[in-house]
């Protein structure tokens, strides 16, 4: 690639990375730049994996305030999304994406009106929007006893797996299905299910990338620079974002998963 290529990569990197931190769907960003680029359709998905997992960690730095007591929660989701992206990345690289890609902008568009339909009803519970800044409203001991009941984590674990597979496969929306599904299981703050489904998107996108570096489908060059610029977008997104507030950063998530399901709709 040429220097302004890798410039514009860089340039995808850093507003994907900021995508992924606040909402997800960063893929959708940064998949065509390294098409345009001249990657191969299915290298540039891997090239995408391994670039952006680096810029999950770091969101979910930018958010460990807010993931303070959500340990046993974390833990319990750990083993799906490593399953679930390493079956995901197999997919991808032994199957034709043709049926799959027919059902992803409902996939999308599904959990984005389930995000919409829990950020309303968080709200009704609460009374109101939090304010911004405010605290966390979510105490450890009320995440613990919303998961505890078997069927609950049960669900919660084949729903994360589910998720993982389709992340390990693609991934555009990976984020906002995670949101949606920690959303149904309870958790009202946006702040902490963000740190939350950046550690499982990191996990989900290593456990892939892994498989796809050894299979030789990584365009280094790329991924480095795709990587710097998600590396200062996803970190500066939780600070960004913690200063708008939970209500607009609600509301982004939800625009930004229309706007996601659009654009798989017309491709």
């Amino acid at each position: 690639m040429s220097l302004g290529s890798h410039a514009l990569v860089f340039a995808a990197g850093i507003v994907a990375g900021t995508v992924n931190a606040v909402a997800g769907g960063g893929t959708l960003l940064s998949f065509p730049v390294l098409l345009w680029a001249g990657s191969d359709p299915i290298v540039a998905n891997a090239t995408n994996a391994v670039a952006l997992w680096p810029a999950s960690l770091a969101g979910a730095f930018g958010f460990r305030r807010e993931m303070r007591g959500c340990g046993r929660l974390l833990a319990g989701l750990v083993g799906p999304a490593l399953v679930g992206g390493l079956i995901g990345a197999v997919l991808l690289l032994r199957t034709s994406p043709a049926t799959f890609s027919a059902v992803v902008p409902w996939l999308v568009l599904g959990a984005t009106a389930l995000m919409a339909v829990q950020t309303w009803l968080g709200r009704r519970r609460a009374g109101g929007a939090p304010a911004p800044g405010a605290p966390p409203t979510q105490t450890s001991a009320q995440t613990s006893a919303q998961t505890s009941a078997p069927i609950g984590r049960i669900s919660l674990a084949l729903g994360q797996l589910a998720v993982s597979v389709y992340g390990g496969y693609f991934g555009a929306g990976m984020g906002i299905m995670m949101l949606a599904l920690l959303g149904l299981w309870g958790l009202d703050d946006i702040h902490q299910k963000n740190g939350l489904k950046n550690v499982l998107a990191a996990i989900v996108n290593s456990v892939a990338a892994v498989y796809f570096a050894l299979s030789g489908a990584i365009d280094w060059r790329s991924a480095a620079a795709l990587a710097a610029g998600a590396l200062i977008g996803g970190y500066g997104a939780a600070r960004f974002a913690r200063r708008l507030g939970r209500g607009f950063v609600e509301a982004a998530v939800v625009i930004i998963g229309l706007g996601i399901s659009l654009a798989l709709f017309i491709h």
